[in-house]
């Protein structure tokens, strides 16, 4: 007997899971939580082939690459993915709307929402982003109707998170006015490329430029990779062959023995070579020009994060409306068996992570229309302002962060949650946790990114503290003095408990005490963080890094406490904006749960630094398990909130 004979026949969800007697304005959820792209997403629900939504558990690698490839020109043809381009060359110019079909994507098979990313989320963003005039007209026009097909070689086999380093060199020959580019050893070819194996036919190379003898950084190229079907000479692919997920992407390496290319192949926004070999560029700081040309590509990391939500969404659904059906062991007053949504453990297991997918959704709205408007700028050939660029930067690494580690523990939360069943392939589980796995280290090692997101913070606090007079000088150091006595004094007493009680409200449902919660703890580790790294820094230079290196655990706390705080904030802003009473309430319900959830996982941190009595914390639990019984009779609305039309989710726990 096989494993799918013995599933049990699950009856319809039970009706304890129907809403109240007054019915929700679902049709008003949907919307504030689709956010500024909402006309645009129920445009994809409602026309999307529903082609690209099959099942792709059973394919081996060449069915699922031939599958993705054939997919990925039903949707060129289909349209949307121009949205992101300038409209002189055939696009809306509309990044967010680019963006919002990609997440869209994502409800359905990753490995082609990944595949459409690297052809015109990386290839053709870097071509639009670092290119210019010249590139644009040549390139833009038959990459986006999938004439030419591309792929983006950052990554090397010896060189991740530190791109600066990458080992892959171009060097100028003002003889011929080309370039020369090098792979030296094995550790410098490019490595993990979509698309490299089999289907590019241009790749943009970022390597070393050298002219006149002089390293000057890392920079982009086009390099052609293959004519008729042929590598090119001096072109070497190989294939990463089987992954854990995403079989649909031809993930490859490439290698270069000395290939010349033109002049012109250096993307020359914002860095040129002269016939002459000359080096020009407008930003004269080599460091702000790297970080420059890595933030003009920093779309990926917003796409990623809107994708990994996606994949969690659709696991929720399965789990939740599965577990509203299953039953398990039998009531007490005999009266059948209980259905397993109505056991608290199993709520606190599904229902904190729906609150939080709520929660992040909201974030991402509010990231992608900074994005929207940062980047419609660079279509009008123009630069954003610094300072906002780089706080959208760190903003699109926290979210990017906080949406795929959540997708990672969310989806092996919803296999476990639906037991034997939930580990066969056609419930499609399986599928979701392999193909999202990799979206914790793509884009960006999120450990990396998350020390990325601290050192902003620090940056932003070494301003803030250097633009203080005087007088805020002095106010700051009283103030400092007080939170140090508050959060670290063994002295502390019952009294100052009680104080503290006293100032704090009794309500933990009040949402100025949430959120200030929250950006207290921010404030602290970060302050702490700052005259910590401040005496690293003035350590001897031989023991400077172990001084820093011993920092790395702080870093990565500043960089949650920081995402904490935007991400709640983020929720209570979607609650002030709602039109719908009813709608308001119900998210308000929902955004506590998230934030005292976060509050019961942290209150470590909250209890040791004397920001919470042991009281409150356990009131804190009891709230929690409060906030899960009050939900779980609206679970089937909350789910309706996330519009997925049910042929989407491809799964036989879902009736």
């Amino acid at each position: 007997m096989t494993t799918t004979d013995v599933r049990p026949e699950l009856p319809a969800e039970t009706p304890s899971d129907a809403p109240p007697d007054t019915p929700l304005d679902v049709e008003v959820l949907r919307r504030l939580l689709d956010g500024r792209f909402a006309d645009l997403k129920e445009q994809f629900r409602a026309q999307a082939p529903l082609s690209l939504f099959t099942p792709t558990d059973d394919l081996s690698t060449r069915e699922h690459r031939d599958l993705t490839r054939s997919r990925l020109r039903e949707l060129a043809a289909w349209g949307g993915h121009e949205r992101g381009f300038a409209s002189r060359w055939g696009g809306g110019d509309s990044p967010g709307g680019q963006v919002a079909q990609f997440e869209m994507l994502g409800f359905g098979d990753a490995s082609l929402m990944i595949k459409s990313g690297v052809q015109w989320g990386l290839f053709g963003g870097a071509v639009q982003a670092l290119g210019t005039e010249r590139h644009h007209a040549e390139l833009l026009g038959p990459l986006l109707r999938l004439e030419l097909v591309g792929c983006f070689g950052m990554t090397e086999t010896g060189h991740g998170s530190d791109v600066s380093s990458i080992g892959t060199t171009a060097t100028y020959d003002p003889q011929t006015q080309e370039f020369v580019v090098h792979t030296p050893d094995p550790s410098c070819r490019k490595d993990y490329i979509g698309g490299a194996a089999e289907d590019a036919d241009v790749a943009v190379v970022f390597a070393q430029l050298v002219t006149g003898g002089e390293v000057r950084g890392v920079h982009a190229f086009v390099v052609p990779l293959r004519r008729d079907g042929q590598n090119l000479p001096g072109v070497w692919r190989g294939d990463d062959g089987r992954k854990m997920g995403l079989n649909g992407l031809d993930n490859g390496r490439l290698g270069f023995d000395h290939v010349r290319v033109p002049r012109t192949a250096l993307l020359n926004r914002y860095a040129d070579v002269a016939e002459d070999g000359t080096y020009s560029s407008p930003i004269a700081s080599a460091n702000s020009r790297f970080f420059t040309m890595l933030g003009a590509l920093v779309k990926g990391r917003v796409s990623v994060s809107g994708g990994a939500l996606s994949q969690t969404k659709v696991a929720l659904e399965i789990a939740l409306r599965y577990g509203a059906r299953r039953t398990q062991f039998k009531r007490p007053d005999g009266g059948g068996e209980v259905v397993v949504l109505d056991y608290l453990a199993h709520q606190r297991r599904l229902l904190v992570p729906l609150a939080t997918t709520y929660a992040l959704s909201f974030a991402q709205d509010e990231l992608m229309g900074e994005m929207d408007e940062l980047l419609k700028v660079q279509l009008a050939g123009e630069e954003p302002e610094p300072t906002r660029q780089r706080a959208f930067e760190t903003h699109a690494a926290a979210l990017k962060v906080a949406s795929t580690w959540h997708a990672t523990r969310t989806i092996q939360t919803c296999r476990e949650a639906c037991g034997g069943n939930g580990f066969l392939a056609d419930s499609r589980l399986p599928q979701l946790k392999a193909d999202t796995d990799v979206f914790t280290t793509f884009e960006g090692d999120n450990t990396v990114l998350l020390q990325l997101v601290a050192k902003g913070l620090l940056t932003s606090y070494a301003q803030q503290f250097s633009d203080m007079d005087t007088l805020g000088m002095a106010r700051f150091a009283a103030r400092d003095a007080v939170v140090t006595f508050a959060g670290r004094s063994p002295a502390r007493s019952l009294v100052a408990d009680v104080v503290e009680a006293g100032r704090v409200p009794d309500d933990l449902h009040d949402r100025a005490w949430q959120l200030r919660m929250l950006a207290d703890r921010e404030r602290h580790v970060t302050e702490s963080l700052a005259k910590r790294m401040r005496k690293a820094r003035q350590r001897p230079e031989a023991e400077r890094f172990a001084a820093i290196d011993d920092l790395q655990d702080h870093l990565l706390l500043a960089g949650r406490a920081h995402t904490d705080r935007i991400v709640a904030e983020a929720f209570a802003a979607a609650i002030a904006r709602c039109p719908d009473p009813a709608v308001a309430a119900l998210l308000s319900d929902v955004c506590d749960l998230h934030v005292l959830a976060l509050l019961e996982a942290e209150k470590g941190w909250f209890l040791e630094h004397r920001r919470m009595t042991t009281l409150r914390a356990k009131a804190i639990t009891s709230a929690v398990n409060a906030l899960c019984r009050k939900l779980r009779p609206r679970t089937g609305e909350l789910l309706a909130g996330f519009g997925t039309p049910r042929a989407w989710l491809g799964s036989t726990l879902v009736g």
